[in-house]
């Protein structure tokens, strides 16, 4: 199966409680992190309601 790589590149302060929550359930805490994922449509959408504060490979 094909994977992504999900890297956080903006911090979490100020955002909202939903995007919060959506950085953990991707597994990124801290910026700089990267983690990479099995690439589904549950991850997609994830990665898109984030995407300001993230960046993929």
């Amino acid at each position: 199966m094909a994977t992504i790589k999900v890297t956080q590149v903006r911090s979490r302060i100020g955002a909202p409680k939903d995007q919060k929550q959506t950085l953990d359930a991707l597994g990124l805490k801290k910026n700089g992190r990267t983690i990479e994922h099995n690439d589904n449509p549950a991850i997609r959408g994830m990665i898109e309601k984030v995407k300001h504060l993230v960046k993929t490979n």
